[in-house]
């Protein structure tokens, strides 16, 4: 297929003049000159050969000028001298193509010794019966052929890349591109391999100058095998051409598109992360080999190209009147970094304080809509706050942030050119929340920190991608909180939105620690999982955090810019910041723990009941904490250190907290003297990363204190104990009564973090239990405890028919009103039902969208679900018409929320089947209809039946992939279901990661607590709310 499309191109469009000799290796000051299209060479030529050849011709040429031609004798023995060396040359020929056909064989049989691909051992097995079979002739080199390096997961490291000088044409009209990349190589050891990576490009092959060479795709390898040794400390130089297609998947080189005034267009860009620079040029595609590189880009003047540098220099080709843009080398860098677009739009620009350009591509309409201000304006604030706190300069003359339609994640954070998926970059004020403009700020702030954490200093192999992930994603809260103080993120969001999510995910047997071992290319999108981004933003910085760490954060940039680092590399900077305090702690011995261990422990504070020790003792259990608790049991190994805070109290007053580092699995500490009415809360405001159980004594005194005088205790603590008690509960740690009598305190709430990990854990049960027969308790319950404090916060708004108050209101009222008023619409307040149907049919009647932003996705949502077809038709109708990317996400989110099985089924089949929903809505359409209790079946249906074409179009892109496997199946909880699912695993769950083991670790759970815990759970709801926990 390569060959048609490059036939293609050179029929359609005439490419640049040859800018390198399509295929050469030589010694970089050496003069080896090569035309032909796939030549590789040494200037190492055998000069023996060559004189004796000189030498036989000198000898003949002599022979035929001074011998006489006048007598028949000489003119016979002339033509027999002739005909001998016709016949010495045929000789030679044969014995050649002998020789030829027998090296052929031998390397079949090399190639074929090893058919599963592996290393190591199975390689020294191979050589050894090779060498055995042609003695000491193979010498080293037949050794070094032998082990066949190609076959390793990993590179060689032989030789490494210094520079990179890339030159490619882009052809939109067929999207097709071709290359010539000529690399400049460093030789390490000596070796007769070059092994560099490649992944679906088309090698221009031709006649060669070198041994052979072939690829190897089972690793997405290349190999050049040479006549003779490099030599170590030598540079040379690889030239190769090469040809490809501008995929419609979203890896690699992939095209894209939009619509334009009724005109569709189009427009190509890159996303190397983790391993896709291969699928564009031929490279050492390992972050450890940082490179420079300079790149040109040949394409249709109707285009813009941008890259990781300026544009150097533009020039028009007489040729074809093309646009050839060549930009600055780049500072040394890992290959998936690099980037680049062609595209035809148009920007937005600012500058920096310290100079910096800043630009904001996008689509004209969004340009000139000024939906790309807004970032544009935090971009140049936040290049700024990260200068001063790291005290380390941006390294690049500009930065470019680039909003494609479509893209595998949120946002990539290529150096000097982010790219960002629109709906997480351009913000229309008059119509998004403040919940969609602070994803979107923490998304930007989040890729802006990456261009120190990952851009200048890089994580040495993926094991440790937590390096740049871990803090970037942790300086989502501190630099928002920079860009806005009032929001109070790290203070506030940061525990529900980071802690309680990923210790969801990290209470699974099917966990990983957050240093993994990663071997093969398959392995390393799964390290790109909430364990990566989120835990260790808790462990590893909150645990250490204090005033130093910025001077250490400085330390590490500046020891390991452009360059790369790992885990110990961190350890060893935080120990000698440690060290110069006075306080000798093995930074790296304690976080092991932490990182080098999967999950995290619950940790149980009980009263002394001996007789033997005072009132003022209490005994500490660590265990490994599991959703599966039966499997704690199995495998009670594990052990962290622990640094637990802890605090008693009473009804009327509370101590200040102490301090407690905790290594065995018990131990027993004195804390304060306590009576019987006297109660225990450990790690206060939840800044460790595990969970605190109680005795239930314990439990009843904290439930009292709560319903009595809640303003004891700061909210923050109050989240955790909510979130704590829940996923206790959930996992059969405590009885199922002790969160929801827990949560009855909420009417005197006023705070919004509690609300927010109430909200998140009644969620959780909501979609366990909304198919079951007796749903209807557990609803009216969530509706008596949110009923007072959502009629007293009332709407943003007076709209017609409101029934509440309008308030002027701060970012946490704002924020805890939205919450009050989404669980009583979801658990059937016929009040705020009553509202969102009056926005909704004032909004048809009038065609005026008078509904605040901050709620729309709630109003949609709501009156979708209760309204009949024509309301769906209307909102439809609103998605297709609407350019602001925000309104058009909430739009298509509210057309799941049906009650129609129809419709359900009708959006399905158009999301996957038309182009009518953007391919990367997709994913989440498939999810919110499988939320919908009316569409779970369908949605669970739906992709099973469509896994191939789901699979084949996100596959590779694993975190989409995981995404949608359990977003379909997290919610699923009956005997059928599971059954269900283990038979899709079985057929057909092959190539999905970990997403689909995982999957089935949830729904067994889910059905493991019907089986034992959904009777209790009704139970306790059927009891008086006066009786006591049971």
């Amino acid at each position: 297929m390569l060959c048609s499309l490059y036939s293609h191109i050179l029929n359609s469009k005439p490419p640049p003049p040859p800018l390198l000799p399509p295929l050469l290796l030589k010694p970089s000051h050496a003069a080896l000159i090569s035309s032909s299209p796939f030549a590789m060479g040494l200037n190492d030529s055998s000069p023996g050969a060559m004189r004796n050849g000189r030498g036989l011709s000198d000898q003949w040429a002599e022979s035929v000028v001074v011998r006489p031609r006048t007598t028949e004798r000489h003119i016979t023995v002339h033509k027999r001298l002739v005909l001998g060396f016709a016949l010495s040359i045929l000789t030679l020929i044969i014995v050649t193509a002998v020789a030829v056909v027998l090296s052929v064989r031998f390397e079949e049989c090399g190639s074929g010794r090893d058919r599963d691909g592996s290393a190591g051992e199975s390689g020294s097995r191979g050589s050894a019966r090779l060498n055995g079979s042609r003695g000491e002739r193979t010498g080293e080199r037949g050794d070094e052929e032998a082990v066949q390096p190609w076959r390793n997961s990993r590179l060689p490291g032989t030789v490494r890349p210094r520079h990179y000088d890339l030159r490619l044409a882009v052809y939109m009209d067929n999207f097709t591109f071709s290359g010539e990349v000529s690399i400049e190589l460093e030789c390490v050891n000596a070796t007769r391999f070059i092994v560099l990576h490649t992944d679906r490009l088309e090698v221009r092959k031709g006649f060669m100058r070198v041994h052979r060479h072939f690829p190897f795709p089972a690793n997405q390898m290349y190999v050049v095998v040479l006549h003779r040794e490099l030599k170590p400390m030598r540079l040379y130089r690889l030239n190769v051409s090469f040809d490809a297609a501008i995929e419609d998947e979203l890896l690699g080189f992939f095209r894209s598109s939009y619509t334009l005034q009724r005109e569709r267009r189009y427009l190509a860009v890159t996303q190397f992360s983790p391993i896709h620079a291969r699928k564009a040029f031929p490279c050492f595609d390992e972050p450890v080999y940082k490179a420079t590189f300079s790149l040109s880009l040949h394409h249709d003047p109707q285009y813009t190209s941008l890259s990781n540098m300026p544009v150097e220099s533009s020039s028009l080709s007489d040729e074809d009147g093309w646009t050839t843009n060549r930009f600055a080398r780049t500072p040394r860098m890992s290959t998936y970094y690099l980037a680049w677009a062609v595209c035809n739009f148009t920007y937005r620009e600012t500058q920096s304080d310290a100079g910096v350009t800043i630009r904001l591509y996008a689509r004209p309409d969004a340009i000139s809509s000024g939906a790309g201000d807004y970032a544009l304006h935090i971009t140049k604030r936040l290049l700024g706050f990260y200068q001063d706190y790291f005290k380390v300069q941006y390294s690049l003359p500009k930065l470019d942030l680039l909003a494609v339609p479509k893209h595998p994640y949120a946002a990539m954070e290529n150096w000097g050119l982010s790219v960002f998926v629109e709906q997480k970059i351009l913000l229309d004020a008059e119509v998004s929340s403040s919940s969609y403009q602070m994803e979107l700020t923490m998304v930007v702030v989040h890729e802006i920190c990456h261009q120190w954490f990952g851009d200048l200093v890089t994580p040495v192999w993926w094991e440790d991608v937590w390096l740049k992930e871990g803090f970037a994603h942790f300086f989502e809260y501190v630099g928002t909180d920079f860009l806005f103080p009032k929001w109070n993120m790290e203070k506030q969001r940061f525990l529900t939105d980071v802690l309680h999510e990923v210790m969801l995910l990290d209470g699974l047997s099917s966990s990983h620690p957050i240093s993994q071992e990663v071997e093969q290319a398959t392995d390393i999108d799964r390290v790109f999982d909430w364990i990566a981004y989120k835990k260790v933003s808790r462990i590893t910085l909150r645990k250490v955090w204090t005033d130093m760490f910025a001077v250490v954060f400085q330390d590490y940039l500046l020891s390991h810019m452009y360059s790369n680092a790992a885990r110990n590399d961190l350890w060893s900077k935080l120990s000698e910041a440690m060290r110069s305090e006075g306080r000798d702690i093995d930074i790296g011995e304690m976080m092991d723990r932490w990182t080098l261990q999967m999950g995290y422990p619950v940790v149980t504070i009980s009263k002394n009941q001996s007789e033997q020790l005072p009132t003022h003792y209490i005994t500490i259990n660590q265990e490994h904490f599991l959703y599966g608790q039966s499997e704690v049991r199995k495998n009670n190994s594990l052990q962290w250190q622990v640094p637990l805070t802890v605090a008693v109290g009473n009804a009327s007053s509370i101590c200040s907290e102490s301090l407690i580092w905790i290594n065995n699995k018990t131990e027993t500490h004195r804390v304060s003297e306590m009576d019987g009415n006297t109660w225990l809360l450990g790690n206060i405001n939840q800044t460790g990363y595990f969970r605190v159980n109680y005795d239930l004594q314990n439990w009843k005194l904290l439930i009292q204190q709560l319903h009595s005088n809640p303003q004891v205790n700061l909210s923050v603590s109050v989240a955790g104990l909510i979130d704590d008690a829940f996923n206790l509960a959930r996992a059969g740690y405590l009885p199922q009564g002790v969160p929801l009598q827990l949560i009855g305190y909420l009417p005197e709430e006023t705070s919004f973090l509690p609300w927010h990990a109430a909200s998140r854990a009644l969620y959780q049960l909501d979609k366990l239990l909304d198919r079951t027969d007796e749903y209807r308790l557990f609803s009216d319950y969530v509706l008596k405890q949110v009923a007072s404090r959502y009629h007293q916060m009332g709407w943003p708004t007076n709209g017609p028919g409101a029934e509440g108050n309008v308030l002027q209101a701060s970012y946490q009222t704002e924020e805890l009103q939205r919450e009050l008023i989404m669980l009583a619409c979801s658990f059937g307040n016929k009040q705020c039902h009553r509202q969102a149907v009056a926005y909704i049919s004032d909004w048809i009647s009038s065609n005026k969208n008078r509904i605040p932003p901050n709620i729309r996705d709630i109003v949609y949502c709501t009156g979708v679900s209760l309204m009949d077809e024509d309301v769906w038709e209307f909102i439809w109708m609103k998605f297709h018409s609407s350019n602001a990317v925000s309104e058009k996400k909430i739009l298509l989110e509210a057309l799941t929320c049906s009650d129609n099985t129809f419709l359900l089924n009708r959006l399905l089949n158009l999301s996957l089947t038309s182009d009518l929903v953007p391919e990367q809505d997709v994913i989440d359409v498939i999810i919110h209809v499988g939320r919908n209790p009316q569409g779970r079946n369908l949605a669970w249906k739906y992709f099973r039946e469509k896994w191939d074409v789901l699979n084949s179009r996100y596959g590779e892109a694993l975190f989409m992939n995981s995404k949608l496997i359990s977003g379909v199946t997290e919610f699923l909880n009956t005997e059928r279901e599971l059954n269900e699912l283990k038979e899709f695993i079985q057929s057909s769950g092959v190539g999905a990661g970990p997403a689909l083991p995982r999957a089935l670790e949830v729904v067994e759970g889910n059905v493991r607590w019907h089986r034992l815990h959904r009777r209790q759970f009704y139970q306790w709801l059927r009891k008086p709310l006066s009786q006591t926990i049971g």
